[in-house]
């Protein structure tokens, strides 16, 4: 029997994993927002994401590696695949070549035009031209029943109905979008807007809404909140939440009055369009919110602290992906990196949400401030890579693998030890026991806090799937935060064996071009396995690992 140590739990069930998926290290839905619309008793459509993994033994050849041959692939082999009529019903959504010399054709599944919901194909051609594989999932009900796509709904009247359906403010973070979709849910094809709100406040969201497009009900929600002037930067320094000394990029501005200041704003990577660091200023106004500056180049004051380390940290993390991975910010194409500090008051969260990154204070019992964490840094900023990569959805196993991928990257990028969280406890937590959140190395040795989440399980995070937590999806989105804990325990085996470095690599891969939104354990395994062979060769040590990581784990 599983020997289990159980840190004891002093604080309330809502500050371990407070209100932010897609982001969080930590965090969970709003249920004061969500838990209604969503039951235990929803399901998809049984058939309405199949997966499916074809690998090629021997390979067919093109004269290149284009989606117009990807389709001709797909189209001879609709029998291998299950992918029926794919010249008519799969629509190009990019195309990637690899370091590898691999190109990967994905397509969105959709209908008369219209993309269908978490439905993805990928082809993969080696450097050769050839087929080798082909993955992602799809919706086998399309071909068996017909969907109208017509809207008679209007995207402004389903825009109102989101807002309304998550009580919005006002004042929105970002410009809300609205996507026709066929949406599969409770047992019927959906033709829906996909409307995605975002905004900050006490209880900031990331909602994504699915409104009926002709009878304006909203179908399904959840919260996917992931808790020409020349610029001069120059080297400036500052002191840490730990008390560390960091060396920061800042950049001198001119004020009206006062001579120059100093911005936390790093214009010195190429290609980049800066690292920036924005003070919230505890006020739950975001209107309030300003670029950090200080009066000298060295931030050394109490209050400067927790941006000095959101500023460090954000840099740690990008040149981790750009030196390893060849990975030019978030989204691969240098988009700016923004992080708040100084959110909310007391605020016991760090949070991706969908755009930036923000941190809150803590509230000096259960954290400090969140920004202290490098850890947590890399976890929130892998948030915004999955987003632009694999996109998994925030949800049940998907989800899980959202919060695990992001766990990985913040040990790799903060690789003192297995741990998540361990740098931003505050004395009265560590002195009760709980010194970290969440652990790589020893699952089981951490408690899940939260009482509601704890019935669904042992009470302590699992580290295989015979500890599996079978959650509804208004509980933690259906398990994200704690069941990610499995995988996390598979990565660490993974990187005992192969180490840390290697571990990167496969993973990234996997991530990067064979994971698609609604990927599960077994097709985590399926594409990091794959990512293996890819790098380091079939019957490589490195495929022997992985294969064995998963196995001990109860992932097959």
């Amino acid at each position: 029997m599983k020997k289990k140590l159980i840190a004891p739990v002093f604080l309330s069930s809502a500050l371990l994993v407070g209100s932010i998926p897609v982001s969080s290290v930590f965090a969970q839905p709003v249920d004061s927002i969500g838990a209604s619309n969503v039951q235990a008793s929803k399901e998809w459509n049984e058939k309405a994401s199949v997966p499916l993994f074809v690998k090629e033994r021997f390979a067919e050849k093109f004269t290149s590696s284009s989606p117009s041959n990807a389709l001709n692939y797909l189209k001879k082999h609709q029998d291998k695949t299950g992918v029926k009529n794919p010249d008519k019903n799969l629509k190009v959504k990019s195309v990637q070549k690899d370091e590898l010399g691999m190109t990967h054709v994905r397509f969105n599944q959709s209908i008369n035009g219209v993309n269908v919901e978490g439905s993805e194909v990928i082809v993969h051609f080696n450097e050769n031209n050839e087929v080798v594989s082909v993955n992602g999932r799809v919706n086998q009900t399309i071909a068996e029943d017909a969907v109208d796509t017509t809207a008679s709904l209007s995207s402004d009247a389903a825009l109102k109905a989101a807002l309304s359906s998550v009580d919005a403010p006002e004042e929105l973070t970002y410009e809300p979008t609205a996507e026709l979709v066929v949406y599969p849910f409770e047992n019927e094809n959906h033709t829906a807007y996909k409307v995605n709100v975002n905004f900050m406040g006490d209880e900031p969201g990331n909602w994504f809404v699915f409104v009926d497009a002709n009878t304006g009900e909203v179908i399904d929600k959840y919260n996917g909140l992931m808790h020409a002037e020349e610029h001069k930067t120059q080297k400036g320094a500052g002191k840490g939440v730990h008390g560390d000394h960091r060396e920061l990029h800042i950049t001198p501005v001119k004020e009206d009055e006062g001579g120059t200041k100093f911005a936390l704003a790093d214009y010195s990577h190429e290609n980049l369009q800066g690292i920036f660091t924005y003070d919230a200023k505890n006020d739950g106004n975001s209107s309030n919110d300003t670029l950090y500056v200080g009066n000298s180049a060295a931030f050394i004051g109490d209050y400067d602290r927790a941006a000095v380390d959101a500023h460090y940290n954000s840099e740690k993390v990008y040149d981790y992906f750009l030196n390893e991975h060849g990975r030019n910010s978030l989204d691969g194409e240098g988009m700016a990196i923004n992080s708040y500090v100084h959110y909310g008051s007391n605020y016991n969260n760090a949070f991706w949400n969908g755009r930036h990154m923000t941190y809150g204070d803590g509230d000096g019992e259960f954290f400090i401030s969140l920004s202290a964490g490098l850890d947590v840094a890399a976890h929130e900023m892998t948030h915004g890579v999955i987003s632009h990569t694999a996109n998994l959805a925030y949800r049940n196993q998907s989800g899980a693998l959202n919060e695990s991928f992001a766990d990985v990257f913040g040990v790799l990028v903060d690789d003192d030890d297995w741990e998540v969280g361990e740098d931003i406890m505050a004395p009265a937590a560590k002195a009760d026991g709980v010194t970290r959140l969440r652990s790589l190395s020893d699952p089981n040795s951490v408690v899940v806090s939260n009482a509601q989440r704890a019935a669904y399980g042992s009470g302590v995070y699992p580290d295989h799937m015979d500890e599996f937590y079978d959650m509804p999806l208004n509980v933690d989105n259906g398990g994200v935060h704690v069941n990610s804990s499995i995988t996390n325990h598979a990565a660490y085996l993974i990187g005992q064996e192969i180490g840390r470095e290697k571990l990167g690599q496969i993973y990234y891969r996997a991530l990067t071009v064979y994971l698609t939104s609604n990927s599960n354990f077994s097709d985590a395994r399926q594409a990091i396995v794959q990512s293996a062979i890819d790098i380091y060769g079939e019957g490589s040590e490195e495929e022997a690992a992985v294969q064995s990581g998963f196995d001990a784990v109860g992932i097959y």
